[in-house]
C-alpha cells in the first residue's frame, strides 16, 4: 500500500487535540505521521506552538504509526542536542522514527539574539550539523570547529540502527546539495512542478531513500468553506524564498498575509471540495516518483476532514497497482 500520512501541524493546533487527532487518523487509514517543529507560528490566526520533542514521545507512544519530525539544527538547537533527542526516540521506538534537517526560518531561530546569516552559510551550517548528528548517532565521540563548535560530544542512548537523517529542501538547488548527505528528501508541493523538479535534482545527483511530499491541502463539503478554511489558515504561508526564510516576527507574517490573494493561497495549497480532485493530486505525487503523500490539511478542526479521507480517499490506494495510473 502507498504510504499516505497525516501532518501534525505545532503551529495551527494545541498539543492535546493534536494528539486525538493523530490517533484518529490511524484509525480512519493514514499509515504515517509528521510534525512540524516550530517556536513561533506563522501568523496569530493559527496561534499555537507546541514543543515538537515532548510530543513525539507522547504520538509514537500512542500510535504505531512510523513517524517524522522537520527540524533546524545550528542555532536555536545545537546539533548534539538534536542528536540527543533523535537517539532517545530512535531507541524508545526502534524503526519507527526519521528526522528532516532543514536550513531554519528566523521566525524560530532569531530569538536566541545570535546574527541570522545568510543563505549560503546557513546551508553550509546544516551540511556540517548533518554530519555531527550523523557521527553522534553512529556512536562517535565527536569534537568539530566551523560554522558550529562541538567539544567531545557523546550521545549514550540510541538506537542499534541509526534513524534515516532526511533534507528537508524546497529548491532544487537545495535538494541538489542534499544528495552528499540525505538518506531521503522531503519537499512541500509547489505550483508548475516545483517538487517535482526538487526531486528529480536530488535524484540525478545520486540521492537516496525515500522521497516524501508534504502536501497542503484544504478541503470542506463546499468549494466556498474550502477557500475560506485555506484564506484564514494559510494565506500567511504562501512567499517563497527569501521572505519565508528570512521575516523574523508573526506580526510581519500578519501583515504579508493581508495582501494574499485567493490566487496566491491556491498556488500553497490544494483547494477543493472534491475529494476525487485531492485523491488525482496524491496519485499524482505518486506518478512523479515520490514514495509518500503527507497530508496537511490547513484548517484547525481535523475530524471531519480525517473521516473523509479515510472514506474516500485512502480506500483508493489500498492497493498498490493504483500507482502509476492517474485519473487527472
Amino acid at each position: 500500500m502507498p504510504t499516505i500520512g497525516f501532518h501534525c501541524s505545532h503551529e495551527q493546533i494545541p498539543p492535546s487535540q493534536l494528539l486525538e487527532d493523530v490517533k484518529h487518523a490511524e484509525a480512519a487509514g493514514f499509515t504515517a505521521a509528521m510534525c512540524s517543529d516550530h517556536l513561533e507560528p506563522w501568523s496569530t490566526d493559527q496561534g499555537q506552538s507546541g514543543y515538537a520533542w515532548s510530543w513525539l514521545g507522547a504520538a509514537l507512544n500512542a500510535t504505531t504509526l512510523p513517524f517524522g519530525v522537520v527540524t533546524a539544527p545550528g542555532q536555536r538547537y545545537h546539533p548534539a542536542i538534536t542528536a540527543q533527542a533523535i537517539g532517545t526516540l530512535g531507541e524508545m521506538f526502534p524503526g519507527r522514527f526519521w528526522a528532516a534537517l532543514g536550513s531554519g526560518e528566523a521566525v524560530n531561530e532569531h530569538v536566541t539574539g545570535d546574527t541570522w546569516p545568510r543563505k549560503e552559510l546557513r546551508d553550509r551550517r546544516l551540511i556540517e550539523c548533518a554530519d555531527v548528528i550523523r557521527r553522534l548517532l553512529e556512536g562517535e565521540e565527536v569534537s568539530h570547529d566551523g560554522l558550529v563548535t562541538v567539544d567531545r560530544a557523546r550521545v549514550w542512548s540510541r538506537p542499534s540502527r541509526r534513524p534515516d537523517l532526511v533534507a528537508a529542501a524546497v529548491t532544487p538547488e537545495t535538494a541538489a546539495r542534499a544528495a552528499d548527505w540525505a538518506d531521503g528528501l522531503i519537499t512541500v508541493n509547489q505550483q508548475e512542478g516545483g517538487d517535482r523538479r526538487a526531486l528529480t535534482a536530488y535524484r540525478d545527483q545520486g540521492g537516496k531513500g525515500q522521497a516524501r511530499l508534504q502536501l497542503h491541502v484544504s478541503w470542506a463539503p463546499s468549494e466556498d468553506e474550502a477557500v475560506e478554511i485555506a484564506m484564514q489558515q494559510w494565506r500567511s504561508n504562501v512567499y517563497g524564498a527569501p521572505v519565508a526564510w528570512d521575516t523574523n516576527s508573526v506580526e510581519a507574517f500578519d501583515e504579508l498575509g493581508r495582501h494574499a490573494t485567493e490566487d496566491d493561497v491556491r498556488r500553497a495549497v490544494h483547494v477543493s471540495s472534491d475529494l476525487e480532485a485531492h485523491a488525482a493530486r496524491i496519485r499524482q505525487a505518486f506518478d512523479e516518483g515520490f514514495d509518500a503523500v503527507m497530508v496537511h490539511f490547513v484548517g484547525t478542526e481535523q475530524s471531519r476532514f480525517i473521516d473523509a479521507f479515510g472514506a474516500q480517499v485512502l480506500p483508493q490506494f489500498a492497493t498498490a497497482d493504483l500507482i502509476g495510473r492517474s485519473t487527472s
